[in-house]
């Protein structure tokens, strides 16, 4: 039970982005008029995020992080990606419900709508068996990963939904919800009771979404963004570090594919940045009809 294995499906593994995803070529200007929320955009996939959704032609790009230089930082990426893309902050400590909120409200201001929403932020503490672990900080991480998601998904929906509503009249897709999550839902590994559950307990707020505003239009997702050497992931011990051989910005191009329209026959879903779009497109009426990629102790009856 130990293995770190991931469990995938049998696809083309990517490590970066490449064509198929590439808001430069294949998903140029698939962000034209939308607004797109982005939490923990202060560094690693959040910044690479904010800068492929410049790239592939976004409205505007809104930012929150906890570290004011750092959006700093991110905001004159994406100008310098795409001077066309506004692009404004606000420093947010998703834990923080009344923050998160006026973030939300801040980013309707001043560009109108939210059309997409990346709940980015995550935390990974030590690895410690279970009887040996501080309380405060186990339980940090599912303030982090699990309230943390949970906030931007409850302050975005209802802008969501309006975003979906009126893509449904003018044309083309709206209404794009990601969490990210970890192939560490997936896994039992020793050590890791906290981030692991935490991430498990992402995947199905995320089918819970889905269920509960499928009729609204939305379309969500819970993406594995591959195995990264940001902060976070070099927090794990040393011996996992040789599994971070992703760039932030696989994840950063798989998420403009996601709110591309493309997937939105995957809504409601458990998604991996490293599987190859056009392979997992070829699964599309197995997956729908077997009701894969979501949690469940069988298969469909």
């Amino acid at each position: 039970m130990s293995s770190i294995r991931p469990q995938s499906l049998n696809l083309t593994s990517h490590h970066a982005r490449y064509p198929g995803i590439d808001p430069q070529s294949a998903l140029r200007n698939s962000a034209v008029g939308k607004v797109v929320f982005i939490s923990g955009a202060s560094r690693g996939i959040g910044k690479a995020t904010a800068v492929a959704f410049a790239e592939a032609g976004a409205k505007a790009v809104y930012l929150t992080a906890r570290s004011e230089e750092a959006l700093k930082e991110t905001l004159a990426l994406v100008q310098d990606a795409n001077p066309e893309t506004h692009c404004a902050y606000m420093v947010c400590d998703v834990t923080n419900t009344e923050e998160v909120e006026a973030a939300v409200a801040d980013c309707v201001a001043k560009f109108g709508a939210i059309d997409a929403a990346d709940a980015n932020a995550g935390y990974l503490g030590p690895w410690v068996k279970i009887g040996e672990t501080d309380p405060d900080n186990w339980w940090k991480c599912f303030e982090v990963n699990v309230k943390g998601a949970y906030n931007v998904v409850r302050f975005t929906l209802p802008h969501l939904i309006e975003s979906a509503k009126r893509h449904a009249v003018i044309g083309g897709s709206g209404g794009h919800l990601i969490v990210v999550s970890s192939v560490g839902a997936q896994l039992l590994m020793k050590g890791a009771s906290d981030y692991q559950t935490s991430k498990h307990a992402v995947n199905r707020l995320c089918e819970f979404v889905q269920s509960d505003h499928d009729e609204d239009g939305i379309k969500a997702f819970a993406i594995h963004p591959g195995g990264v050497a940001t902060e976070l992931g070099l927090s794990m011990p040393d011996n996992m570090h040789a599994y971070l051989n992703d760039e932030p910005d696989l994840a950063a191009c798989f998420a403009v594919w996601l709110c591309s329209g493309q997937a939105d026959w995957a809504k409601g879903r458990y998604l991996s940045a490293n599987w190859d779009v056009s392979e997992l497109s070829g699964l599309k009426d197995e997956i729908i009809a077997d009701e894969l990629l979501v949690n469940r102790l069988r298969g469909k009856a």
